[in-house]
């Protein structure tokens, strides 16, 4: 199982939120690719980035910054990356900046054929971040009628789904292993968890998931719960 170690961008900065709300936020470093490339030298392959201005509709303002990191750490290590990832326009622009792999969470909700047509350009993940099992769109300000165990089935070009409980996401509380132990068998497309880790007990537990393909980590690695290297070791 891989570690998908998450920075996420707020103005440039390295922030984390509390629940997807932008005004709990907490800052974590002025200089993302510092952050980046510590993580690599921990052993990281892979890099989670998310652009919390575009995914609330401010525009790719991170992206410059994400195409540095991706041109930096790249060629053997990673980065996948979502916030507002809405057009084949933004799948172009990020597949020649380097990106591995674009997280479609909205654009992918509104209009599935999208996913087909973008994975063509660009390794895609189907972002599902949901509240009590329903996908909740644009930056997590609105909600929606689909369920995650509707949309597991819509997308099959997708390369991952990248599932999230807004309610566990950075309050260190623990991932949902039951919700995603689910969804992980109800699809043969790989399956990474986000929200909720905070230890490496969190860890241990989410790979005794045989399914499931991947895990993101944030706020527990800033906040010292586990280092990236250890949350591999484990992994693994």
């Amino acid at each position: 199982m891989k570690l998908f170690p998450a920075i996420d961008l707020l103005n440039g900065k390295v922030v984390r939120l509390a629940q997807g709300e932008y005004g709990d936020s907490t800052e974590y470093g002025s200089d993302p690719l510092v952050v980046a490339k510590s993580f690599v030298d921990a052993g990281a392959e892979w890099i989670h980035i998310v652009d919390l201005n575009a995914a609330k509709g401010d525009g790719p303002i991170n992206r410059p910054v994400i195409s540095s990191i991706a041109r930096e750490i790249g060629p053997d290590v990673h980065v996948q990356t979502g916030g507002g990832v809405r057009t084949v326009d933004d799948v172009q622009a990020l597949a020649a900046a380097g990106i591995r792999r674009a997280v479609m969470g909205s654009a992918a909700i509104r209009q599935p054929d999208l996913v087909e047509v973008c994975s063509k350009v660009l390794d895609i993940a189907v972002g599902l971040d949901h509240r009590n099992g329903f996908v909740a769109l644009e930056g997590w300000t609105e909600s929606s009628t689909v369920s995650v165990d509707e949309a597991l089935g819509a997308y099959p070009t997708a390369s991952a789904f990248v599932i999230t409980d807004i309610s566990r996401d950075g309050m260190l509380t623990g991932p949902d292993l039951e919700g995603l132990a689910q969804a992980s068998s109800a699809t043969t497309i790989p399956v990474i968890a986000s929200g909720g880790v905070s230890s490496l007990d969190d860890l241990r537990d989410l790979s005794s998931i045989a399914e499931l393909g991947g895990v993101i980590a944030g706020k527990a690695i800033y906040e010292g719960r586990f280092s990236v290297a250890d949350a591999i070791e484990v992994l693994q």
